[in-house]
């Protein structure tokens, strides 16, 4: 057992906060783990299941004592959240957030931190299209990056231990600033969710084909489509109303290629579009050859369950 902090207070207990408490069971990080939930129903699970060994009502007891506190809740949340939990948060202290935008963290959270506490916003790359508290598995987090973004000035030895507890999660880890990271993953991550919102939603829109011929004959590219299109709305509602800057800079991207690509396939230009894919096709090979993928066939993926 490698206990790193005596009590870990989880805000929020969905998929990422039930996988890291999984996480660290499993590698045995915190002597103590706690949790933070809105309805009676999550809390009553995330004990059924043995997430947390105590469950709260409201952030502020939970908080209490911690000296690692994570919000696991959506981004447009983490402002109001970090206002309740400032006056309750221990000296010494790690407070830190997985959230999918980083910008808007900091503006929104930075001001309620206390002194003494060590504000080091995160992000776990990590996720499937599945939410709740029994979504979480402990091995969520391995082989995948977990970004840290801490604030200039602050305290390294924080950012450090921080780094240490993801790294014994499973996950790679990487420093980046606040704009960086908004701008690198609203080309991963963000614009991709964005596309697969609107090609579902043009598919059921079409009137000359029927909701059964969309399910009966999707093919991969539609499926795997839908699977990201199935994740949870709050939190990219909130993703794109606050990274939307960097967003719409690479939608604007986005359109540029597209527009290119149609007027290849209006005017028959085999050679721009064979091109574009060879392109496309060697960023998979690399994404493979990177370990954060694999070349097997998903059709149906499944996710190994702790």
């Amino acid at each position: 057992m490698n206990v790193m902090f005596q009590k870990v207070a989880m805000l929020g207990l969905g998929l990422i906060g039930s996988s890291l408490c999984l996480a660290m069971r499993k590698h045995g990080l915190a002597q103590n783990i706690v949790g933070y939930a809105k309805t009676p129903e999550t809390r009553q699970v995330a004990l059924e299941i043995g997430l947390v060994d105590q469950v709260y009502a409201t952030a502020a007891e939970a908080v209490c004592g911690a000296d690692l506190v994570i919000m696991c809740v959506p981004v447009g949340a983490c402002g109001q959240l970090a206002q309740e939990i400032g006056p309750h948060l221990s000296p010494g202290a790690i407070l830190t957030d997985v959230g999918s935008v980083k910008g808007t963290i900091v503006r929104d959270c930075a001001s309620f931190v206390p002194q003494g506490v060590h504000f080091v916003p995160g992000h776990p790359i990590a996720g499937t299209e599945q939410s709740g508290p029994r979504s979480g598995f402990a091995e969520l987090f391995e082989n995948r990056w977990c970004i840290l973004t801490p604030l200039a000035g602050g305290d390294a030895a924080a950012t450090a231990k921080l780094e240490a507890f993801w790294q014994a999660c499973g996950s790679n880890t990487e420093l980046m600033t606040p704009d960086h990271h908004d701008l690198v993953l609203a080309i991963t991550s963000h614009l991709p969710h964005l596309i697969a919102y609107t090609t579902v939603a043009t598919a059921s829109d079409l009137e000359s084909v029927t909701d059964t011929e969309v399910i009966k004959y999707s093919a991969s590219g539609f499926r795997d489509f839908t699977r990201i299109a199935a994740s949870d709305p709050t939190m990219w509602r909130d993703v794109f109303l606050n990274n939307k800057e960097a967003v719409l800079e690479m939608l604007g991207r986005f359109t540029e290629e597209l527009a290119v690509l149609q007027r290849a396939v209006r005017w028959g230009d085999g050679e721009t579009l064979f091109n574009l894919f060879t392109r496309a096709r060697e960023a998979r090979r690399n994404i493979i050859a990177a370990g954060q993928d694999t070349a097997s066939p998903d059709f149906g993926r499944v996710q190994k369950k702790s």
